[in-house]
Order: C-alpha cells, then structure tokens, then sequence
C-alpha cells in the first residue's frame, strides 16, 4: 500500500488566504475525475478509487476542505458558510488549470466566432418579442447569417463590438450582472434622493417580461424613485439609444438643462 500511496503527489495551494492541501494522481489523457470527502473524511478516504482512475487514464485530484487534514484552518471557524466550500473548489480548479463545464450560454455561443455572436444578439434583442428557443434550439439558432442587421446598426458597428468581446469574452459579462442577480444584498428602504429620468423604447422586448410593464406604468416605481420621469419612443427597441441617437440625446439634454448640478 505504501507503494501506492507514492502514485499520489502531493502539493499546497494559496486558496483565497489559506494553504489548501490537494492530492492528485494520474496523467488525464482521457479528462479529471474530482474526488470531494465529507466528514469525518479527508482526501485519504478516496486513495483506492483516486490509484483506479488514475490507471484507468484519468487525472484524478482530492482537495482537503479547508479546516480538514492538511489544509489551513480558517480564521473564523464559527463563521464558516457552504459558500466558502464552493468559491475554494473553483479557486483549486482555475489554479490547477482543470476546464470547468461551460454553462448553456457558452457551450452556444462557443459554436460561433465571436463577431456571429454579437451579430445574432443585436439582431434578436432589438426586436419586440422575446427570443426564446424551442426545447430542440439555442438562442443562437433563432438567427442566421442570412437574417439582416437592424437598420441603425452597421457593419462598422458590429465590427467595433467584435473587436472589444475578442478582448474581454464573454464569461464576465454573463455572470455580471445576469448571473451574479441573486447574491446581491438588500437594500433598507431603498430610494433614489436624486431626480431619476428613464428613456425606453416601446418595443423593447424587456416590457413583455411578467410584471415589468405594470411596475414601470402603475406608480410602483415612485416608490422608489420620488422624482422620476419616463419617456417612452414609440418605435424604440432595447438598444433605443443607438436606434434613435439623436431623440435620445435631445431628451437627455432636455433633463440634463432642467435639472442643473449644483
């Protein structure tokens, strides 16, 4: 057995300020197999099946959680939260380099360079209708190549959005803000104390949502926002501002006129 236990490295790694021990065996031609203990357990209880799968091909890898065996015990043990478990996993992932699965939104967009993905998106949240894929598609089926271009956004335009998403991507900008939507904090007794001016278009598509049209035209946003101002473009859809520029710009600088800063 000890044998064994010498096909197992061993190694620590500087997870979110603490020292988490990992154990890994195997190459991982054929991908890695994660090995996660709970308790009384530590990376020694999956030894057997770690040496298996390592000589079956796979690269297998068994963390100790922080505040177990050989990994640092946090600062504050009674504050501990599930959270802390999940962040430090994808924190060992990225730092060991391991492929995280993509999620539905990448795997999509991942078929596509990056210029027929923004392509596809303008073209279909410009319009009026929500865009929602049948139980067989992906939002990136409900367009092609033959599908044209709103009429206010050109070549020129899709070309500079292109060139930015080939820098950035696009794994950031799906988790913040959409993703990211559940952990924010509430807020006491929210209330904007500044004058709120909000310009929409008529047809955009976030209006169909369930409830977005009745807070926005019931009086349920003065709740919120005291002195607010809603200005509707008949014509506009969700990127009104680069539809309709000019009506834009002009309301913007009416508001702008009517409430100088001090």
């Amino acid at each position: 057995m000890a044998e064994q236990q010498q096909q197992i490295e061993h190694s620590h790694l500087a997870i979110r300020g603490l020292n988490l021990h990992v154990a890994q065996a195997g190459t991982g031609e054929l991908g890695t197999v994660l090995f996660l203990h709970g308790f009384p357990e530590i990376w020694y209880s999956w030894r057997h099946q770690m040496l298996a799968v390592a000589a079956a091909g796979y690269r297998a890898i068994a963390p100790d959680w922080r505040g177990y065996g050989l990994s640092d015990q946090p600062p504050e043990p009674e504050a501990a939260v599930y959270r802390d478990l999940e962040e430090d996993l994808l924190a060992v992932l990225d730092a060991l380099s391991v492929p995280k699965e993509p999620g539905r939104a990448e795997a999509d967009f991942g078929r596509y360079d990056v210029k027929r993905v923004v392509r596809t998106i303008y073209i279909l949240f410009s319009r009026s209708e929500i865009p929602t894929a049948k139980e067989d598609q992906e939002i990136m089926d409900l367009a092609d190549l033959s599908t044209p271009l709103p009429e206010w956004f050109t070549e020129e335009d899709l070309a500079v959005y292109t060139s930015l998403y080939e820098k950035s991507g696009f794994v950031y900008p799906l988790q913040m803000p959409y993703r990211s939507l559940h952990k924010r904090h509430p807020i006491e007794d929210p209330k904007f104390e500044v004058p709120v001016f909000v310009v929409m278009g008529e047809k955009d598509y976030v209006i169909k949502f369930p409830g977005v049209e009745a807070v926005l035209k019931n009086g349920t946003m003065e709740k919120f926002a005291p002195d607010l101002k809603i200005t509707y473009i008949p014509e506009g859809s969700h990127f009104v501002q680069e539809q309709f520029p000019d009506k834009v710009n002009e309301l913007l600088l009416g508001f702008l006129k009517d409430h100088p800063v001090a």
